[in-house]
């Protein structure tokens, strides 16, 4: 195995300069600097080559829109934080903690957690050489990646470079950006809601090369989480576009239409628009994630078999196939970890015997159908239109010539007064837990690293190398993980003692280093 591994990792090795443009050339990025992951310092040639509008699936789908029904698209989410629980209290991943701690709740789980972080490296493979036509969309946080490499897994790493920068492979496999260190972004401070864009940008690239980071066109928020508070999404919706991403992924409980009711086409993807405080505008394109997080839906490849009931929709001029879109943790729960191979290989081969993959009902990523529609002459603006839930009663009452931030802020607290369901805390597929109320003593902590981060940084923001600097890097990461959603989602205890120790050593570390 040791000689297969060896040609893996060649195979995958990206050249030492890589031409973006006639004017530039492009720095093989080290994965690791100082020990620390590489999520800064090359901001300006990670914008220069995600802003591009060249296709990325169209030149080699073998998909013909004519062809086909209906289609499905399904995204696998994989996380595990950083946590201060080393044996002598350094960074480790949690995984690396389950490993070291199998007697603990679930952490037995480890070893299968950690297979299926690596397995879509062996199912595409396999399901492609026997004539398949598969397709998956995967969504790993930046902390599970730096993770893999710190436990030694490069062999997990490995068989993912081997579908990602394998060109035999770059059809089957679509990745989808996210936020590096998991955060839920209504609750992130603005400023920082970039960071954590680019920082991903940032390790994706230094993990799999500048060519497989502009082919990441789509984006999955964690938790599904959407902002619905206008500046809050306007400022989340204007940081995806500048950085390059043409879609996202947005579960249809947490966006409605434009007068406040549920989606009634959530098979067809939409513009999610988004006005902020002042009157300003932005607009992208959604793909509606259907129905609950339940991991059974994607194990089961529901996805699949509900598409199948469907027939083609009018989109503008075009008859188009629609689209289930369908995201769920790609390792966690028994159901998961046991039934996905079967009903995922299943699947493709029933898709085989059925018009071979490629017609009828068929699999699809996100970027792939997008571009088959554009190809066919829809734009999006034959999109159905939506906002984040909650939206209509704050534009009802303030026209968009009296829009102030003053105004906004008085109409949202009137709300909350008067509707008793209202809220600006955004929504997720977990609405029956709130990432806010409860947990000041992680918020309260986690905004104030955030603004003192930025205070000690602003003077040096003009020097050209500044972000390639340790001690920027080192507060950057610390300010990130200190957002880590995990510190809220499973309660007081353990995980806000992780929270309060990474505050302390991030303010520590801004006090002492500039």
């Amino acid at each position: 195995m040791e000689s297969e591994r060896e040609s893996v990792h060649n195979l995958t090795e990206p050249p030492k300069m890589i031409s973006a443009s006639p004017q530039t050339t492009l720095p093989q990025l080290d994965e690791l600097i100082d020990g620390l992951p590489n999520i800064s310092g090359w901001e300006k040639e990670v914008l220069e080559v995600v802003n591009h509008n060249e296709p990325v699936f169209l030149p080699t789908t073998n998909i013909r829109l004519e062809d086909i029904t209906a289609t499905f698209a399904i995204a696998l989410h994989m996380h595990q934080p950083t946590v201060p629980a080393g044996s002598n209290g350094e960074f480790i991943s949690n995984l690396q903690y389950m490993f070291e701690h199998q007697g603990e709740g679930d952490n037995h789980n480890a070893g299968p957690f950690a297979y299926c972080y690596s397995r879509m490296g062996d199912f595409i493979p396999e399901l492609v050489a026997q004539g398949k036509n598969p397709r998956v969309m995967l969504d790993y946080s930046g902390n599970l990646l730096w993770g893999l490499r710190q436990m030694g897994r490069g062999d997990v790493l490995d068989n993912l470079k081997r579908i990602t920068i394998d060109p035999t492979y770059q059809r089957y496999v679509e990745w989808l950006g996210t936020m590096w260190s998991h955060t839920v972004a209504p609750s992130t401070p603005i400023p920082d809601l970039k960071l954590h864009i680019q920082a991903w940008q940032h390790h994706f690239a230094a993990l799999f090369g500048w060519s497989a980071l502009a082919r990441v066109k789509g984006f999955s928020p964690p938790e599904m989480h959407l902002p619905n508070h206008p500046d809050t999404l306007f400022e989340f919706i204007k940081a995806l576009k500048e950085c390059g991403y043409r879609w996202l992924l947005v579960q249809e409980h947490s966006v409605e239409t434009l007068t406040g009711q549920p989606l009634p086409y959530k098979h067809l993807p939409h513009r999610l628009v988004a006005r902020n405080s002042r009157g300003e505008t932005l607009s992208i394109t959604a793909l509606i994630k259907t129905q609950g997080s339940d991991t059974k839906l994607v194990a089961q490849m529901q996805p699949y078999y509900e598409a199948k009931t469907l027939s083609q929709q009018q989109l503008g001029n075009v008859l188009v196939p629609p689209i289930v879109s369908q995201i769920g943790d790609g390792e966690n729960g028994g159901v998961m970890m046991n039934e996905f191979p079967s009903a995922f290989k299943q699947a493709w081969e029933n898709m085989a015997h059925h018009g071979g993959g490629k017609s009828g009902v068929v699999g699809i990523n996100g970027t792939e159908y997008l571009e088959l529609l554009e190809a066919a002459g829809c734009t999006p603006e034959d999109y159905p239109t939506c906002q984040a839930i909650g939206q209509h009663l704050v534009w009802q009452r303030v026209s968009p010539n009296s829009c102030t931030p003053e105004v906004i802020a008085q109409t949202i607290d009137e709300l909350k007064q008067t509707q008793p369901n209202f809220h600006m805390d955004g929504a997720s597929w977990t609405n029956h837990l709130s990432w806010v109320n409860g947990y000041e003593n992680v918020l309260t902590p986690m905004n104030q690293l955030s603004a003192l981060f930025h205070e000690k940084i602003e003077p040096f923001l003009q020097e050209e190398t500044f972000t390639q600097q340790t001690r920027y890097r080192e507060a950057l990461m610390n300010n990130l993980l200190l957002q880590t959603s995990c510190f809220r989602y499973w309660g007081q205890g353990v995980w806000t003692d992780y929270a309060r120790e990474i505050y302390r050593r991030g303010e520590s570390q801004l006090q002492t280093s500039f």
